[in-house]
This record gives C-alpha cells, sequence and structure tokens, in this order.
C-alpha cells in the first residue's frame, strides 16, 4: 500500500521511545502500523516481515537498543527505506545502539537518527517526507507543518 510506514521494534520496552514516530506520523496523518519484531528472540517474524514488507508498507522505521540488529537485519531482507532509531540503554545511555546500527557494511543503507526521543520523532519526520515525494496531501500537511514550525519560532527575545 503506497504510503503506510512500517514502525518496528525490538521489545515493547522500546515504545515510550518508538511513540514520538508515531505521534508526527499521526500529527501529518501518516497511515502506519506498530509492532514488536525482535532480531534475536523472533527471527522468523522479522524475515516474515522484511521479505514480505514492499507488499504493505513504503517506508521502515525501526527502532532498536543494545545490540540493535534489528535496522540492520530489515534493511538487509527488504529494498525499502529503513529509517533507524538507537533506543537509549541502560548500560550506555544509546551510545552503544548507536554505534552498533550506524556502522553498517557498504552496501546496505540504513539511514541512522538520532538517540531516543528526538531520533524517534525525526525518523517519523523522515518517514513522511519520503511518503510526501509521492503523495500530494502528505506534502501539502508536511509544508504546512514545516510553516507552523518556522512561525512558532519568535523573532526577538523579551
Amino acid at each position: 500500500m503506497a504510503g503506510k510506514v512500517a514502525v518496528i521494534m525490538g521489545s515493547q520496552s522500546d515504545w515510550p521511545v518508538m511513540q514520538h514516530a508515531v505521534d508526527v506520523l499521526k500529527a501529518l496523518e501518516v497511515e502506519y502500523e506498530a509492532s514488536v519484531v525482535s532480531a534475536h528472540r523472533t527471527p522468523g517474524r522479522l524475515y516474515d516481515f522484511a521479505a514480505n514488507a514492499h507488499e504493505e508498507f513504503s517506508v521502515i522505521i525501526a527502532g532498536a537498543g543494545g545490540a540493535a540488529h534489528l535496522p540492520g537485519m530489515t534493511a538487509s531482507m527488504t529494498w525499502l527505506p529503513v529509517i533507524a532509531v538507537p533506543v537509549t540503554s541502560k548500560a550506555l545511555n544509546g551510545v552503544d545502539s548507536l554505534l552498533s546500527i550506524v556502522q553498517m557494511p557498504k552496501g546496505i543503507a540504513v539511514a541512522t537518527q538520532a538517540i531516543g526521543e528526538p531520533g524517534a520523532f525525526n525518523a517519523g519526520l523522515m518517514a513522511a517526507q519520503i511518503i510526501a515525494t509521492s503523495n500530494a496531501d502528505v506534502r501539502e500537511r508536511l509544508v504546512a507543518w514545516r510553516a507552523a514550525q518556522t512561525e512558532a519560532v519568535p523573532r526577538e527575545v523579551c
């Protein structure tokens, strides 16, 4: 289905971060589906999802923490664009997640965002921007959203 975004995460515990991707998709009225797909605990589910994602989605947002293999493994099994969100981890505050995701080998592209909530929000925004290249309705809402964001910045300080 053209214009639909998959938001996947390695664990239900990633939802407090990944919901920020969904928030911007909702604001821009971009269709999405969120689910848990673990690269380590549900490899069969990951394979089935990635192998068939192109039948339902246009873009994938994948959030993962720690070893963070979900975005790269997903990208290795689909031609769809994958936007990665390094989820904040307890051990190294998300730096481990970032380094695990950003060091993809040549030939497997993953668009990696910032660690945590800002990264999730920007992943949702990036997905909407990708959809907007071929969907005039989303493009119109995105342009209006960006204009409102610009207008919300004050010109002067006290």
